[in-house]
């Protein structure tokens, strides 16, 4: 019986009604007191948007409260800023990038990777469809549009690796991060590089017809988004980590079936940020990405052979050091027994 329920009776002297809910014995039967939540913080890769989605959802439908958490869910300002807060204690969780993440710890960060949630990232380069170029070889001569800093910039050099060419047979010019899109609508640029689930979404709903090259596709399936935990929770708190992790794939798992749903949780929770209209399609365009990588099976994880090829591009072409060897950037101890399959 509820406390204040308690409290009500007694004070109106409805004994014997207590005593007929207790049983014939006339003693009163311990009630079962309220399941304390573990307070943790969360915090995003960027502000809320479709990439997030699943931990929104996870959050309206009751999953982490279901496992004893009290999710405070934040919003970030980027990768490495989210995965610099995780290793300092700022934040106990966040969703970060894999390679960000990566030289994050490379540099000394206390933190793991514990649950690829885009098991490839979702980077592509973009071009009109005027252009008629489907091929990275077609780029040569071309000038091609960048954010420095970005992941994606990064990885430029081994796209072009991969496809037989080197920086010198392009154009670069780097851009703000506000001037990419209308470069490209306005034909001062060939190509662009961004995110398949943001510039691109923009690009078409200004009416651009697209051609993309993903990433993934074209030899670099770097890790994408993915759950990352400071260390100190890790070796403190680990039930935390599995907690969390179960719930939030339980959320990705229930995004799938319903999108619209999850777009509208995102939009519930963050309405500043923007509409479910705007979610829609850049959840869908990571919906892709949950199972992308080849011979994975289940969502949270992926082959090791995909954190081998993530770990040489890096430290061949994103000054990623060779001191600590690939299994020290994450780990697969928090995989639910049971998580949701790729099917």
């Amino acid at each position: 019986m509820p406390r204040s329920i308690w409290t009500k009776l007694a004070l109106a002297g409805a004994v014997s009604l207590l005593m007929a809910a207790c049983g014939s014995t006339g003693t009163a039967k311990p009630q079962p007191k309220p399941t304390s939540l573990t307070d943790v913080t969360f915090t995003l890769n960027f502000t809320a948007g479709g990439p997030q989605a699943g931990f929104m959802y996870a959050q309206q439908l009751g999953y982490y409260r279901q496992v004893g958490l009290n999710v405070k869910i934040i919003e970030g300002t980027g990768s490495v800023t989210t995965a610099e807060e995780v290793a300092a204690g700022t934040t106990e969780l966040g969703f970060s990038d894999g390679p960000s993440s990566m030289s994050v710890i490379a540099k000394g960060g206390a933190l793991e990777i514990v649950a690829p949630i885009l098991q490839t990232n979702g980077f592509s380069i973009m071009t009109l469809k005027s252009s008629n170029i489907t091929s990275v070889s077609q780029l040569a001569g071309k000038t091609i549009a960048l954010q420095p800093g970005t992941a994606q910039t990064a990885l430029l050099n081994a796209i072009l690796a991969k496809n037989g060419m080197s920086q010198s047979s392009i154009n670069v010019e780097n851009v703000a991060p506000a001037a990419i899109i209308g470069l490209l609508l306005e034909h001062k640029v060939t190509a662009i590089l961004g995110g398949a689930d943001f510039q691109a979404i923009q690009l078409e709903q200004q009416g651009a017809q697209l051609n993309q090259l993903l990433y993934y596709k074209i030899g670099v399936p770097t890790i994408g988004l993915s759950i990352i935990a400071n260390e100190h929770l890790v070796q403190t708190q680990p039930s935390v980590i599995s907690r969390f992790v179960s719930a939030s794939l339980k959320g990705w798992a229930a995004a799938r079936k319903n999108p619209q749903a999850a777009a509208n949780a995102v939009a519930a929770q963050f309405p500043a940020a923007g509409t479910a209209a705007q979610y829609l399609p850049e959840l869908k365009v990571d919906l892709n990405l949950l199972c992308s990588a080849p011979g994975a099976t289940h969502l949270g994880s992926v082959p090791a052979a995909i954190w081998q090829d993530t770990y040489n591009l890096l430290t061949k072409y994103d000054n990623l050091p060779t001191t600590l060897p690939v299994g020290d950037y994450y780990t697969a101890a928090f995989e639910p027994k049971s998580p949701p399959t790729c099917g």
